[in-house]
């Protein structure tokens, strides 16, 4: 069960999809908005406090915030990162930790390989592996991994073959960022076979989004690809499928909107962007355990769980 409350005004204007068709719907208790027991259009998502309330303010910074220091470079690290054909990955953020999973078998959990080059870092393994027990508990376990890093080398190769439509040049994809894996199924095509189908459902309770939706191609640029899955993390993925956003959309919201705040499965996190143009101090009106990633462009955010 998911709760999301955002506090803030839901201003930023989305950007219209190409096509037309729903994305399948999400559980019935997936997300709450703070007054749905009064019935607000599910469409126009969580009611959102005026602008004028972002960013809380200061009371005694000993009780109520966080001194956070970070350097410029944080801009380009992280699991929210934006890679895309405008956005390349950053120098130094490709995945340096990815092991052979052929011959790493211990982490070989509830899935097959496609072939014996497949790549992971094992903590993105481990992540996927959880996500895939939970499916198996539902009968559903016929997965593989038929990509996972690759270096620029064969991400060039992938490109000539395949072209502008369905993958990106060396540098630009997210293959290279090492967070992003392509799943299929023995059954047949992620489009119809019950692994995708699970995927598509519940991919956000574990920190994943299907990153590049038939119905997001004109925000994206990449046509439809129901294998394609990206590692962002909870409370983001929680977020995205909420408002049916791809990351392109959900980084330009936190920018628009500064701050969120959202309860899932019962722990509640805080959500900042702050703009970062040098090494500076975060100035965070909350306290908490908190991740800080960047998102590749002009600034990070800052998740804290209360």
């Amino acid at each position: 069960m998911l709760a999301v409350l955002l506090l803030i005004g839901y201003r930023a204007s989305q950007h219209k999809s190409e096509a037309d068709r729903e994305r399948p719907p999400a559980d019935s208790g997936q997300v709450q908005s703070s007054d749905q027991a009064s019935g607000p259009d599910p469409a126009s998502g969580p009611e959102l406090a005026p602008a004028s309330d972002k960013h809380a303010q200061e009371t005694d910074a000993s009780e109520s915030e966080m001194n956070i220091d970070v350097t410029r470079d944080q801009v380009h690290r992280g699991d929210l990162l934006l890679v895309n054909k405008d956005n390349p990955v950053p120098e130094g953020g490709a995945e340096t930790e990815a092991v052979n999973l052929y011959r790493h078998k211990e982490l070989l959990d509830g899935f097959g390989l496609l072939d014996s080059s497949i790549m992971l870092s094992p903590d993105l393994a481990e992540k996927f592996s959880t996500m895939v027990d939970a499916a198996a508990g539902e009968g559903v376990k016929h997965f593989i991994v038929s990509s996972g890093y690759r270096d620029e080398t064969k991400q060039d190769e992938l490109y000539r073959q395949m072209g502008a439509d369905y993958a990106m040049p060396a540098g630009y994809s997210e293959h290279n960022l090492g967070l992003s894996l392509d799943v299929g199924s023995t059954l047949g095509e992620m489009s119809d076979a019950p692994e995708g189908k699970w995927l598509t459902e519940n991919a956000w309770k574990y920190g994943f989004t299907l990153r590049y939706p038939a119905n997001k191609t004109a925000v994206t640029g990449i046509l439809f690809e129901p294998w394609h899955f990206r590692y962002v993390g909870l409370p983001h993925s929680a977020i995205m499928a909420d408002h049916d956003f791809v990351l392109e959309e959900y980084l330009a919201y936190l920018k628009a909107q500064q701050k969120a705040s959202v309860t899932v499965d019962g722990k509640t996190y805080e959500i900042f962007y702050f703009p970062v143009a040098e090494d500076t101090t975060l100035h965070v009106p909350a306290k908490g355990s908190y991740d800080i990633s960047g998102n590749n462009t002009d600034g990070v955010i800052v998740t804290v769980r209360l």
